[in-house]
């Protein structure tokens, strides 16, 4: 049996999650980018991928709404969000907490 607080958390969670837009700007020869799928397909997140080589304006909408020529980015309902440091490579931490991500104890 789980305590009502746990299930109360975790209702949140699912409810955040299943309502949550999250874009992916990203290019095929990026690393970090292919890391930051894998974190999201792994934890069964959606996404929308936007591929800064492809699509019309993309690398122009980073660059305006970070300041900088950096990929990956995500946009989580309309925040940019960086999932990487740069020498450091993906925020795990961050992003779990931020994505609602819960480690499961075996």
């Amino acid at each position: 049996m789980f305590p009502c607080s746990s299930i109360l958390k975790l209702t949140r969670v699912l409810n955040h999650l299943l309502c949550m837009e999250l874009l992916v700007y990203s290019a095929p020869w990026c690393g970090d980018c292919r890391e930051a799928k894998r974190f999201l397909d792994k934890h069964k997140i959606a996404y929308r991928e936007i591929n800064i080589e492809t699509t019309p304006g993309a690398a122009d909408d980073v660059i305006h709404n970070t300041g900088k020529r950096a990929i990956p980015q995500f946009v989580i309902d309309g925040k940019w969000v960086q999932p990487y440091r740069p020498g450091q490579g993906f925020l795990y931490d961050e992003m779990s907490e931020l994505l609602g991500v819960t480690k499961v104890e075996s």
